[in-house]
């Protein structure tokens, strides 16, 4: 099996996140439920994980880091914190869905700033402007389905000198890019744990720059006798049972790619994408779309079919043996803006493990698939 869906999920994790998971299991109770061994040494994870997590991102404390139970998780607490009803609200046309329904469900007044993939100087532009009539700014760092890297770093600080709040989804982002929270200056960064931190899934993280309302009430181990939640972090958007096997997966995972380096994995998957480009585009029709310098785009690539079912391609692939992606992958602004939500894109994925003998192999299996259909 190939596995090219990092941009889902990453299946392939080192070996060290499972075993903290098991030993998590064996060892840790519920944490702020008790003073005896196994509920402390579930706080101390925890805890543990919070600070490297808060390390990582550079955010000033760890109490600023709450564990989610995935990227739209943390994204509903942000964009229902800042946003309610009639809230202009700035996005780019590659939001996923975990951005834009939320923004519908809160009933925003939702301006989306479109331009081509890779064209940066564009979507600049586009901010720049529509920034000047929005309350709040919501932009992804990475999309999903092309791999384009929006310029976030200069789109928070044209929200800084407008003093609008800026929440970023770090989807794809985190784990293969610098995600620096504090020289964003964000009111809030989301991401998944278990796509780039390459942690379980069922785990994500968002950072926090206030204290925002909860989604959830409950126990919280704290001031049990008070009838509201907690009006500090990170209890106050954690009730219930924590998942400390969850914590402490991520916390290895985060652990590996700081011995590894981010640099490393970017420039690795970096390499994949340009040698699968070139293995599949123009391939029975298909485009593939891809940054020319290579800088402009991490590890994901669409593939665009004028005549062929992409899910069709896709479900081609998996059964031999090559596991992507076809359709609209939940971001269908992302296909608006290239002009194919119509059809939608095969999507593949690459990670730290994936390898360019396995690209090689994937193109000739793809030539072979397409022919055929």
């Amino acid at each position: 099996m190939i596995y090219l869906d990092t941009a889902a999920t990453s299946l392939q994790k080192p070996p060290e996140v499972s075993r903290a998971v098991i030993s998590a299991m064996a060892r840790c109770a519920s944490p702020g439920r008790g003073g005896h061994q196994p509920a402390t040494a579930a706080a101390d994870l925890v805890f543990r994980c919070r600070e490297v997590l808060a390390e990582f991102f550079h955010v000033p404390s760890p109490e600023q880091v709450v564990l989610t139970m995935n990227a739209t998780h943390g994204l509903n607490i942000a964009i229902r914190h800042l946003v309610g009803p009639g809230t202009r609200v700035a996005v780019s046309g590659y939001e996923h869905n975990a951005v834009m329904r939320p923004l519908h469900d809160v009933g925003a007044r939702v301006e989306i700033l479109r331009a081509p993939p890779f064209d940066t100087a564009g979507m600049l532009t586009a901010f720049a402007s529509a920034l000047d009539r929005a309350d709040v700014c919501v932009c992804t760092h990475v999309s999903n389905v092309f791999g384009n890297i929006l310029p976030v770093g200069e789109i928070a600080a044209l929200c800084r000198e407008r003093g609008i709040p800026f929440i970023l989804d770090a989807s794809q982002s985190a784990g293969v890019l610098p995600v620096d929270f504090s020289s964003l200056g964000a009111a809030y960064i989301a991401m998944p744990g278990h796509k780039g931190l390459l942690g379980p899934q069922g785990t994500g993280v968002l950072l926090c720059g206030g204290v925002p309302d909860w989604l959830m009430s409950g126990g919280t181990g704290m001031d049990s006798r008070s009838a509201s939640m907690p009006d500090y972090l990170p209890e106050r958007l954690e009730p219930g049972t924590q998942n400390v096997p969850g914590a402490a997966g991520l916390m290895a995972g985060v652990n590996f790619l700081r011995r590894k380096g981010l640099g490393k994995v970017a420039a690795h998957e970096r390499s994949l994408i340009r040698l699968l480009a070139r293995q599949v585009d123009g391939w029975a029709g298909g485009r593939a779309l891809f940054s020319c310098n290579g800088q402009e785009q991490a590890g994901v690539l669409s593939v665009l079919h004028p005549r062929l079912d992409c899910e069709e391609v896709a479900a081609a692939l998996g059964r031999n043996g090559v596991c992507v992606r076809g359709g609209l992958h939940c971001a269908p602004q992302a296909h608006i803006t290239a002009g194919d939500v119509e059809r939608g894109s095969v999507r593949f994925s690459v990670g730290p493990w994936t390898t360019a003998a396995e690209i090689r192999q994937t193109g000739e299996i793809y030539r072979k698939v397409v022919t055929k259909l």
